[in-house]
């Protein structure tokens, strides 16, 4: 079979935000945005397109939380070849704060939703879809989900608009054999539609389930520079854009941005293959367990921590 052509769609100021509360610099942004469209990558996630008014905090998080198109021209000026991409979450957008993509700096609008949401989500991918923009559905923590739910759910998907339907590893749970499954399953039951991968590096597989997803001809590919993403981050931009199969891709100007800005950010900031994280992905956990204990004094107590998750009462008490 002859994988089809694969498009990146960089996350870093998106998901990597999940770290630092998208408090990236203006020069930062900038910098990722040239080394990513000199490197032949097809998207840059440059944030979400939530609304400040449904959340909480807002005031704390940086600009990137709360895409603003005159914002984004005074950032990127002179767009190149590589797209803008940028996530929303059900409940947290207000329509009324997405142009038409004729007025907009983006191209992409990603809408994320649990499975019980998937209507929801469908109905703003209508939406955007209206306003002229590329669009795809992202279902978060497949791993939680009961097979006869994401079959009603695709029966809703297969007639919607929708262009790409993701496969998303949210936990860092899945194996190479479980993504081989779901990918099998989607194309079954969505032909029509294009598929994407986002994986989580929980334990040291996000690149690996890419690669498969790759010679399973799924074409769009969530990545990120450094690995930067919510606690054990992502498949590595740089790993992707050196190896994929027939490259059309130029690893240098990534390492050039992990030198000037992901480098000495790591410094500052912690993300990638921790052990509190690769315990939560390997009971198929979400990371908030395994964010707070890194942020108290039990950090690197491992064998408490894993014992805590695994103890009877926790088990089967949810």
């Amino acid at each position: 079979m002859t994988a089809k052509p694969s498009k990146i769609v960089d996350c870093t100021v998106r998901d990597g935000g999940l770290v630092n509360n998208w408090d990236f610099s203006i020069e930062f942004v900038q910098d990722l945005y040239r080394s990513l469209d000199e490197a032949g990558v097809e998207y840059m996630e440059i944030g979400y397109k939530n609304s400040p008014k449904l959340l909480k905090g807002a005031d704390a998080a940086g600009p990137w939380r709360f895409l603003n198109d005159d914002f984004l021209r005074k950032v990127i000026p002179n767009k190149g070849r590589t797209k803008l991409s940028a996530l929303v979450d059900i409940g947290r957008v207000d329509e009324s704060d997405v142009l038409p993509r004729t007025e907009s700096m983006l191209d992409l609008i990603r809408v994320a939703c649990y499975i019980q949401d998937v209507d929801k989500a469908l109905e703003l991918v209508s939406l955007f879809h209206e306003r002229g923009y590329e669009t795809t559905l992202n279902i978060m923590a497949l791993s939680n989900v009961m097979e006869n739910q994401l079959i009603e759910a695709f029966d809703a998907i297969r007639e919607s608009v929708v262009d790409v339907v993701y496969v998303v590893d949210s936990y860092g749970s899945l194996k190479p054999s479980d993504f081989a499954y779901l990918i099998d399953k989607f194309k079954q039951h969505l032909p029509n539609k294009k598929l994407g991968v986002h994986t989580h590096n929980n334990q040291q597989l996000a690149f690996a389930n890419t690669l498969l997803a790759v010679d399973k001809g799924v074409e769009y590919l969530d990545t990120s520079v450094y690995g930067m993403g919510r606690a054990a981050g992502n498949c590595n931009t740089e790993l992707l854009v050196a190896h994929l199969p027939g490259t059309k891709y130029s690893v240098r100007p990534v390492l050039e941005m992990i030198e000037k800005h992901m480098l000495p950010l790591r410094q500052k900031e912690e993300w990638g293959y921790i052990m509190e994280y690769m315990v939560t992905g390997l009971l198929d956990e979400h990371p908030r367990s395994a964010m707070a204990q890194r942020g108290s004094d039990k950090q690197d107590r491992i064998v408490d921590f894993y014992d805590q998750l695994t103890t009877p009462e926790v088990l089967h008490g949810k």
